[in-house]
């Protein structure tokens, strides 16, 4: 009986602390929120709560009733303002590549079944801003000008649109929506985050072994890219604690009924890993039938169901991993391989695309191993969905560690002391010396549990250093607003209260030098960060919270930059001319816009049911491709935007030659060991060697042969075609760069 009570009463907590959490964390000021949270912790005053505790949706529409009475108006963009950007063009880049991508990814369905336009986009995006600015500055009382939010907030439209800056991907398709409006789930607003396992033993706050496991898996659900370490395994080899077997004679057998939802998934894992690592004296088994079929659609995240199959493979998968661990502390590997088949649940369950990284010991063959799949071939149909990089020491000797990373690019390293030391570098700064890991992509040093959100800028789309300037106060604006929006994690709560992190990035930092040279870009750089450190002394001020730890990043960045004609943040291109591909549903009303405009089209080889559109791309004049750039210099770029505008990190992943410069790799680290936080290498392949590859070098005479055949006229209006495919787009996941995404 105590096992069956136990279990009760835990998925009693789980769902009630969440549904409390969710729905009363945005309703209360700073000092009630950090309060609240750690009434959360105690499982015994949740249970008093439990029976006067109303539903989600009774709290939810309880406290939009609240915030209705105290703003007689809630903010809403001049509808004349935004009219007058309805025939406007936006400036798409690259050849109707940027619409096409915006198509796919972000022109959400409107309550009329009809797609967003852009302008429409860029509205939901600035209101869902400044209501969320709004709803803070009313529930703490602070004064709220509605005259000089609707002046801001026509500034941010301007420059959205004109694609000067823009919010993350996950912005532009979430902020606005009701998924932030109605749900509340402000955590899918984040692209990044990272969890230790170095406490998973500690019993805090009644947190059981399971909680880094379950943590990655829910914040991966939403599209959060999650960084994580292996510490978990050293700590129990010294604390000598053994994975249990749940199936020992006195267990009892427990059925768990799985909700159709995403916690639902979530717990059933939780119980499943804690009934190996925290035993009671339960086994579970599970009963799947309340998940919905596959092909139904999923409401407010896009795509369709994959069904129970993926859930239920995780489940035997984990059994089968901690199974062959009972009697022995948990591993290194056992560690990864629960983590990398949590993120192959994830990518075949609800999301197409999610992105993990780990980070193991340098001198731990067991960890460096782990992509070898001629010692651990059992690893090679899941220890694909990790980034392995280690934690690198300043001084240590690379030798032996770049011999692997000659083969296939791992692992990456990560200087921990120089991230803890220094904001730039070169700059000590001692306020964030509680980080443990990075984000998957690595542009971002995190605590445990901490989330962050990047927003992205263009320097090269301005003509000037004070345009540039003015659109950093939009950028801050955004990443700022985003700081004071809770979480369903009150451990990630108490972090992000404390530091308000944002990574303010710069994309298309190689057409910058390419047209006007390194001296013009350290200039422009130095001098926006320190309007960057003034703007947020300002923004902290009026919304009465910390400035923020750090402030600047370079993010490899993705779809956002295609969006706006930009380079993906401090990486060159494959070639001036490419062929960049692009899958589209066959159901998509563009299809036929883009035949008539004279793209080339043709079926996806391995998806029956998109085509494949060829968009021929010019990165510009003067442009060199990535063969032209050598490693070291990579490097160097890396290092000065290390040094004159990112305080957190650069994204950087090196391509090299193998041969010529593979055997350097080692003498190159010893270089800038001293003047990186982390750095990522990728070993150059060819590209034309699969059918239907995102990119293609080709010569000049076949992009301009391509821009002969696409018809100037029918090109421009696309932004025109009104698309009533019915089923929503699907989210950015984090960054969606292939450089570190799965």
């Amino acid at each position: 009986m105590h096992c069956i009570y136990a279990h009760r009463l835990r998925i009693a907590d789980i769902r009630l602390s969440r549904q409390l959490f969710r729905t009363r964390a945005y309703m209360v000021g700073k000092l009630q929120l950090a309060s609240y949270a750690n009434d959360v912790k105690t499982g015994s005053s949740l249970r008093k709560r439990h029976s006067m505790s109303l539903s989600s949706k009774q709290l939810t529409s309880s406290a939009a009733k609240r915030f209705s009475t105290k703003s007689a108006n809630i903010f809403t963009l001049d509808p004349a303002f935004v009219a007058s950007y309805s025939k406007k063009k936006p400036p798409f880049g690259f050849n109707g590549l940027g619409e096409i991508v915006y198509r796919r990814t972000y022109s959400r369905l409107k309550s009329d079944d009809t797609r967003e336009r852009w302008f429409e986009t860029v509205e939901r995006v600035v209101n869902g801003t400044f209501r969320r600015q709004q709803e803070w500055m009313e529930q703490n009382a602070l004064g709220w000008n509605t005259q000089e939010a609707q002046r801001k907030a026509q500034v941010m439209f301007d420059k959205i649109f004109t694609m000067k800056f823009m919010p993350p991907g996950r912005g532009l398709w979430a902020m606005g929506s009701p998924l932030t409006e109605e749900r509340r789930l402000f955590a899918a607003l984040n692209n990044c985050a990272f969890v230790s396992t170095r406490a998973m033993w500690d019993k805090v706050d009644g947190a059981t072994p399971s909680k880094p496991f379950v943590f990655l898996m829910d914040a991966a659900m939403l599209g959060v890219g999650v960084g994580f370490d292996t510490l978990g395994a050293k700590a129990a080899s010294k604390r000598q604690i053994t994975v249990a077997d749940p199936y020992a004679p006195a267990s009892q057998t427990v059925t768990f009924t799985i909700p159709d939802s995403r916690e639902g998934w979530v717990e059933s894992t939780a119980l499943l890993i804690d009934s190996y690592l925290a035993p009671n004296n339960c086994n579970y088994t599970f009963d799947y039938s309340q998940i919905r079929a596959a092909g139904l659609p999923i409401k407010g995240f896009g795509g369709v169901a994959s069904g129970p199959e993926p859930l239920r493979e995780l489940h035997d998968l984990i059994r089968n991993t901690l199974d062959k661990s009972v009697g022995q502390p948990i591993s290194v590997t056992t560690i990864v391989d629960i983590m990398n088949l949590i993120g192959k649940c994830v990518v075949s369950g609800n999301v197409r695309r999610t992105a993990e990284i780990a980070f193991g010991d340098p001198h731990d063959r067991e960890y460096i191993d782990l992509k070898n799949y001629k010692v651990n071939p059992q690893r090679a149909s899941f220890g694909w969905t990790s980034n392995n990089s280690v934690f690198a020491t300043v001084g240590m000797d690379y030798t032996d560690i770049c011999k692997r990373v000659q083969v296939n690019g791992e692992p990456g390293f990560q200087w921990m002391e120089n991230a803890r030391r220094y904001g730039r570098m070169g700059e000590e700064n001692t306020r964030d010396a509680r980080i443990e890991g990075a984000n998957p992509c690595n542009e971002q040093c995190l605590e445990s549990y901490e989330l962050c959100c990047l927003v992205e800028t263009f320097p090269n789309n301005h003509d000037s250093i004070e345009d540039f300037m003015d659109t950093l106060e939009s950028a801050l604006l955004y990443a700022k607003t985003v700081t004071l929006l809770p979480t369903h994690w009150p451990e990630t709560n108490r972090v992000m209260m404390r530091n308000r992190r944002i990574g303010t990035s710069v994309s298309g930092i190689a057409q910058f030098i390419t047209q006007h040279g390194t001296s013009k870009l350290c200039n422009w750089l130095d001098a926006a960060y320190q309007r960057v450190q003034d703007i947020d002394r300002r923004l902290s001020e009026q919304f009465c919270v910390p400035q923020s730890v750090k402030t600047t990043s370079v993010k490899p960045s993705g779809t956002v930059s295609l969006l706006a004609g930009a380079t993906p943040g401090m990486h060159y291109p494959e070639s001036r001319f490419c062929i960049r591909r692009v899958r589209v549903s066959k159901h998509s009303d563009i299809l036929p816009a883009l035949e008539s405009a004279g793209y080339f089209i043709e079926e996806d080889v391995v998806d029956k049911s998109s085509m494949v559109v060829e968009i021929p791309v010019d990165h510009g004049e003067g442009m060199r491709g990535l063969k032209s750039v050598s490693m070291w210099e990579q490097l160097a770029l890396a290092a000065l935007l290390q040094k004159h505008w990112s305080d957190n990190q650069v994204s950087c992943t090196v391509t090299f030659d193998p041969h010529a410069e593979g055997p350097q790799l080692a003498h190159a680290l010893d270089y800038y060991q001293y003047q990186l936080k982390g750095v990522s290498f990728l070993p150059r392949t060819d590209y034309g060697a699969f059918p239907q590859m995102p990119y293609e070098a080709i010569d000049e005479a076949t992009y301009r042969s391509m821009v002969a055949k696409i018809r100037p006229k029918s090109s421009h209006q696309l932004h025109l075609v009104r698309d009533s495919e019915k089923r929503d787009v699907e989210p950015e996941r984090f960054c969606t760069s292939d450089k570190c995404t799965f």
